[in-house]
């Protein structure tokens, strides 16, 4: 079985301010998540690297977009700040609001955000922010609901489909998916659909993971 291009990824750089991103040429897709969601734990299994994104038992540990090539950097992943229980200055706070606005706004090479958060804890307010930004600035966003392996089958399902009732309803550019970085669960759907944003080929989907 051929290596998917994730396995190619590397950490590039780390920015303050948009200004300071790479040149805003060739593909890149955004995840963003509240501070306990396991953003950077879905970031690494997707990757297929157990290091690459920083994990923290402290939320909020990312305070800076940091970003991540695929090879040669025409494709990027670009891991924004998550807040939520982040004891943070309110300053900080509106500093990074307004960044994240900004950038999906305005970045041209932004093909897609990925929303990262507990299945447990869906659609809290910061997710509700977040599908807002993306829906204003048109685009696209797939919903990561992680940490699924905490939940029956059953409970599962119903958490699934009340989420895509409520983004049918009031969020149509997104898409949502049961996923577990613990479990290895759900890892194709999601390569499948960052790669297709990113422009990577079907071959990125593969992998050692099964789908949830």
């Amino acid at each position: 079985m051929p290596t998917h291009p994730f396995r190619q990824t590397h950490f590039l750089t780390s920015a303050n301010r948009i200004e300071q991103l790479p040149a805003d040429l060739g593909a890149e897709v955004a995840f963003a998540g509240r501070s306990n969601a396991g953003k950077s734990s879905a970031l690494n299994a997707i990757c297929d690297q157990q290091g690459l994104a920083r994990t923290s038992k402290t939320p909020g540990r990312t305070q800076l977009l940091n970003v991540f090539a695929i090879g040669d950097g025409a494709q990027r992943l670009i891991d924004l700040p998550g807040y939520g229980y982040a004891k943070v200055p309110e300053a900080m706070r509106l500093h990074w609001r307004g960044v994240i606005d900004k950038y999906l706004r305005e970045r041209a090479s932004l093909q897609g955000l990925v929303l990262v958060m507990d299945s447990r804890h869906p659609l809290k307010e910061f997710d509700r922010d977040m599908l807002a930004f993306g829906a204003a600035s048109g685009r696209r966003c797939h919903c990561l609901l992680t940490k699924s392996d905490k939940l029956s089958r059953s409970e599962g399902a119903r958490t699934l489909a009340a989420v895509r009732k409520v983004l049918a309803a009031e969020f149509p550019q997104a898409s949502a998916q049961l996923f577990s970085s613990l479990a290895k669960s759900g890892l194709d759907e999601a390569r499948g659909t960052v790669a297709g944003w990113l422009g990577l080929g079907a071959e990125a989907a593969l992998g050692t993971g099964r789908n949830a």
